[in-house]
């Protein structure tokens, strides 16, 4: 996934594609000691989009927290 697709979801999307992600890591890593993948990279294109999801999500998580010490030191 590119970085602008993964911008345009929601937290609960993010958090639903990890799982499926690696749902789909534990499946070609079971299915790899049968037989090799086609496309070897599938693996770590996988790994990478979560790692960026993590990040975005933690990105939003650190602004919400920021906006809400903004908000209470204002008050």
């Amino acid at each position: 996934m590119k970085k602008y697709e993964i911008a345009a979801l929601s937290d609960d999307e993010m958090r639903e594609r990890i799982k499926e992600y690696k749902a789909k890591i534990a499946e070609i890593k079971f299915n790899k000691a049968i037989d090799p993948p086609a496309n070897p990279m599938i693996l770590r294109n996988l790994r990478r989009d979560i790692a960026r999801m993590k990040t975005f999500l933690r990105q939003r998580e650190l602004a919400a927290e920021k906006q809400k010490q903004k908000s209470n030191s204002n008050t």
